[in-house]
């Protein structure tokens, strides 16, 4: 009588095809999860920086020189959009503002380019590190604020403040304060604002036609630029130099 062959068997023959379906499976639910995690961290990064962007931080750049030598063209600021409607605006402030109406004149037509460009411009406008807009804002210091009464210039070729003469270290050496005269009352809730580079800034001075008269409602303002953070070789804290305006007395009623 012939003995029987002895055949192994594999104990895992009749699972195996299960495993690797379920491995497979596994494998398949862990590259879900990472999309899903890698996902949701994005999506919560532009919200976080949306709500920054729209409610405390913005960055501009600097378009012209109207600011030298205190803001160099193609400086990037960084403006705290708490000012002026929780933290008010103080004389020296640096101060971005949208145009009040007249200043700029009418935007100049843009080519809004390639559609991945135009993506990647509204992915830098959302997180705040590029502004669209920029060419209608402007930016100045903020020399008076509601109730002043800002004169230029005295015997002595100084702005004065509510009768206080100022000195003003953030001019150029020798520049005058400036070479128009004016004598103006900044209305309530406004402000009376001049570039540092004062013989070439279009600035409160040369608007008194205009519906605003000179003066930038604080409706206008975005906010106070408060760091240069770009080119890091100009990175700096921007000073309002408070110690020029410590004299100057509040306005009279």
């Amino acid at each position: 009588m012939a003995k029987k062959e002895k055949v192994e068997r594999d104990p895992r023959g009749p699972f195996k095809e299960t495993r690797l379906k379920i491995r497979a499976a596994k494998k398949k639910n862990a590259f879900v999860a990472l999309a899903v995690d890698t996902l949701t961290i994005l999506v919560s990064a532009l919200i976080i920086s949306f709500v920054i962007k729209t409610f405390f931080l913005r960055s501009f750049y600097i378009p012209s020189g109207s600011m030298f030598d205190t803001l160099q063209i193609n400086d990037r600021i960084i403006v705290n959009e708490l000012v002026p409607n929780v933290i008010p605006l103080q004389r020296g402030d640096v101060v971005v503002f949208n145009d009040p109406g007249g200043w700029l004149g009418e935007p100049a037509p843009k080519d809004p380019g390639h559609p991945l460009q135009q993506v990647g411009d509204w992915l830098l406008s959302v997180t705040g590190l590029s502004s669209p807009d920029n060419d209608q804002h402007l930016v100045k210091r903020v020399i008076g604020v509601g109730g002043d009464h800002v004169v230029c210039c005295d015997a002595n070729n100084r702005i004065t403040i509510n009768g206080q003469e100022i000195i003003e270290p953030y001019l150029a050496k020798d520049a005058n304060p400036s070479n128009t005269e004016f004598d103006v009352i900044v209305p309530k809730d406004s402000y009376w604002v001049m570039g540092d580079n004062r013989g070439n800034s279009e600035d409160s001075r040369y608007h008194p036609n205009v519906p605003g008269k000179g003066f930038v409602a604080k409706k206008y303002v975005v906010g106070r630029a408060f760091v240069i953070s770009w080119p890091f070789a100009h990175f700096s804290w921007l000073d309002n130099f408070p110690d020029v305006f410590k004299n100057v007395p509040a306005p009279k009623p």
